[in-house]
């Protein structure tokens, strides 16, 4: 256990200290042996005024919050001048035993698979390679892969809070933060000082339902980018994409060509299943509705640079051809956190529900949850809701147009926390904190001063 107040940080460049903090690696048998948490620190730049450190999670779950935290810091200075901002990668994730189950050419093949299994020969490739996967995330990982849960994580995360010295924690979580951020004030209400919660996860979903959920959130938004491109067809700074046929029309058809036929992108091929990442992930943050223009219109002309490029973006693929372990450790905490049908017939049934919640993603998105169904470990979490009784009032935040997190999720988690307050942002996109300045102060309001919005309050 750690020694609370007590990090050994080194300097490690850009105004950072990075440091460990070491936590039982099972917490049911802490005698079986310790792993190192990877954390890093901005120190606050008003010492005079610092209130302590904020601890930051980015989402995933699978993200590196070491990374995000160094890469953020200059969108976070106002935060940074009376917090320490604090970066840790979980359980499993970047620096911190990190789950592995392919090298970068079986990624590579894994990810460039049609994940709409319309013919027998597609499924039965898509159920061995979901095998493979798991069972190589059992060959290489199998000493963390029991442990990379979500209350292991948020049980971590009270250890950081004591040995940064905090008495109580201040921590802004976005995306899968959220549900961390909920798990740790649902087991800790007591340590908690502040928590924003950013693009909300609803816990009490099945993991299909989620699936669902995002499937229809990112069509809503796709739709929300097809009309805007199609409106600016004669515009000052007209979409590209819209300039020689009607952009919905289009995409349905590229999208039919290259599941007859990928396209070849120098040594690598565009795939249907690659594609589909390559136009989901821009609509994360519609400052990047620009790329995906450009991006679908090169490949109307048969040049697929961009929108792989997009697709490499959003699974984290490093341009020597190996990758990050976003999609491993994605896989390793969501098979625990979330119980999965383990029977393939259960994913068949699904076909009408999600091609009506989206024709592109619907019928992609299906089967995501399958390798859950052949993984090595059992789950250990379970849908239902997460009381925060004895805790201060916790700020949700929703877009009303957020695709990964839909804003329903907040709504509901909302009226799960007693004393929770929902604040709204009316746009597209995921997470609200970097696109909305009213959203902004508002979140700094509270976590510098523990002043809340009045419930109702809505920014755009």
């Amino acid at each position: 256990m750690p020694t609370p107040g007590l990090v050994a940080w080194t300097d490690c460049g850009s105004g950072f200290q990075c440091g460990t903090v070491e936590v039982p690696l099972d917490y049911r048998r802490p005698e079986n042996g310790s792993i190192g948490i990877a954390i890093n620190r901005k120190a606050a730049t008003e010492p005079a005024s610092r209130i302590g450190s904020l601890l930051i999670n980015p989402g995933g779950p699978g993200g590196s919050g070491v990374t995000w935290v160094r890469e953020s810091a200059p969108g976070l200075k106002t935060l940074n001048r009376r917090f320490d901002l604090v970066g840790f990668d979980p359980r499993g994730v970047g620096l911190s035993s990190p789950v592995r189950c392919l090298d970068g050419p079986q990624e590579d093949a894994y990810n460039a698979l049609d994940p709409v299994l319309d013919d027998p020969q597609e499924k039965a490739a898509a159920i061995q390679t979901d095998k493979d996967f798991a069972l190589g995330c059992q060959q290489r990982s199998s000493t963390i892969l029991p442990y990379v849960d979500t209350v292991s994580a948020a049980r971590d995360m009270d250890l950081i809070r004591a040995a940064v010295g905090d008495p109580k924690l201040s921590y802004l979580g976005l995306s899968y933060g959220t549900y961390l951020g909920q798990m740790y004030a649902h087991l800790f209400p007591t340590h908690v000082r502040a928590l924003a919660l950013d693009g909300v996860v609803d816990p009490t979903l099945s993991a299909n339902d989620i699936v669902l959920a995002q499937a229809a959130a990112f069509e809503r938004n796709l739709q929300a980018f097809l009309a805007d491109c199609a409106a600016r067809k004669a515009a000052s700074s007209p979409c590209q994409y819209a300039q020689s046929g009607d952009p919905a029309t289009k995409l349905n058809s590229l999208i039919t060509r290259l599941d007859a036929s990928p396209m070849a992108v120098g040594s690598r091929l565009l795939t249907r299943g690659l594609a589909v990442i390559g136009v989901a992930y821009p609509l994360y943050d519609q400052n990047l509705w620009r790329y995906l223009d450009q991006a679908l219109a090169q490949a109307d002309q048969g040049r697929g640079a961009i929108l792989l490029a997009l697709s490499d973006l959003y699974l984290e693929r490093n341009a020597d051809g190996t990758y990050k372990n976003a999609t491993d450790a994605n896989y390793a905490i969501n098979c625990l956190d979330h119980p999965a049908p383990t029977d393939i017939a259960a994913y068949d049934q699904l076909g009408p529900a999600f091609a009506a919640a989206s024709p592109l993603f619907g019928p992609a998105f299906q089967y995501s949850n399958l390798p859950c169904a052949y993984w090595p470990v059992r789950p250990t979490g379970h849908p239902g809701p997460l009381t925060a009784d004895g805790a201060p009032p916790l700020l949700l935040v929703g877009g009303t147009n957020d695709p990964a997190t839909p804003y329903a999720w907040a709504m509901s988690v909302h009226q799960q926390i007693a004393g929770s307050i929902l604040l709204t942002r009316n746009g597209n996109g995921h997470v609200s904190y970097f696109v909305s300045n009213c959203i902004q102060l508002i979140e700094n309001a509270y976590l510098f001063n523990l002043t809340l919005p009045a419930e109702g309050t809505t920014c755009s």
